[in-house]
């Protein structure tokens, strides 16, 4: 297999910047890493938050333990700000998904000549 396809698919199906990584190319690399990981950081810990409150209302009897109920309080559970941040951090990683990918098969290419 070629460097250049065996970047890109690490970035693409591992982590963005594993490419770079395997191409020796590891500030580019430590770069994507670090941004996609702090936006995936975001995402969880958003969610989570979100998750407690909703288990929190369980637990204190403010909502009843029926599925569509719950649904509900999923689906009205982000304000504004919050899905902003979230829909932000989601743009972000996906950008860096797609940049890992693209960068580190071109770098591949460029290093096979």
């Amino acid at each position: 297999m070629k460097r250049s396809s065996k970047a890109a698919l690490l970035s693409g199906l591992i982590f963005p910047g594993i490419g770079h990584m395997v191409l020796k190319q590891y500030l580019r690399g430590s770069v994507l890493m670090l941004s996609a990981l702090a936006a995936f950081s975001l995402i969880v810990t958003r969610v989570f938050q979100r998750a407690l409150t909703i288990v929190d209302r369980i637990n204190s009897g403010d909502v009843p333990v029926e599925t569509g109920a719950i649904a509900e309080l999923v689906s009205n559970s982000t304000s504004g700000a919050d899905s902003f941040m979230e829909n932000a951090a989601v743009v972000v990683l996906g950008a860096c998904w797609l940049i890992g990918i693209i960068d580190s098969y071109r770098l591949g290419v460029a290093q096979e000549k």
